[in-house]
């Protein structure tokens, strides 16, 4: 199991994949406002743990595994911004900022029932199907497209 900080950094990579194509440590210090000795003992904490491929000055590539458990970590964030933007009614960079900070507090069991609450006062879709953050099945759901209207 990997630490929340951790986990930051693996969604921070995930992200610049998706944007640059590549990752590098210094974009991973720039994006997180950090040192890149604290972003290269995060590499190898996350090396050791089997979500990453690095070694010193070289590329950084995630793992399968890796790769999924970024997903994981950011359908967590969605699911507590959508709640707290379209649920409590926050505004955008307000929710986008709280989002982060409980997204880091809460376990899987509850980021699951947020989901399910907050599908059913979107009235997105209904969750029946025993949702659960660590499956794959629901996140190309109703809900995803909705959100991009």
């Amino acid at each position: 199991m990997v630490s929340k900080a951790s986990e930051e950094y693996l969604k921070t990579m995930y992200i610049l994949k998706k944007q640059n194509g590549k990752v590098r440590v210094t974009d991973i210090a720039k994006k997180m406002n950090c040192t890149k000795p604290s972003v290269n003992k995060a590499l190898y904490n996350l090396k050791d743990n089997g979500l990453i491929n690095y070694e010193s000055y070289g590329t950084i590539e995630l793992t399968l595994d890796g790769e999924n458990l970024a997903k994981k970590i950011l359908e967590a964030y969605d699911i507590v911004f959508l709640f707290l933007k379209d649920v409590l009614s926050l505004e955008a960079e307000e929710a986008k900022r709280e989002a982060e900070k409980i997204k880091l507090a809460i376990d899987d069991k509850t980021i699951n029932q947020l989901a399910k609450y907050v599908h059913k006062v979107l009235d997105l879709n209904d969750l029946d199907c025993n949702y659960d953050i660590n499956k794959e099945k629901c996140r190309c759901c109703k809900r995803r497209t909705a959100r991009k209207k």
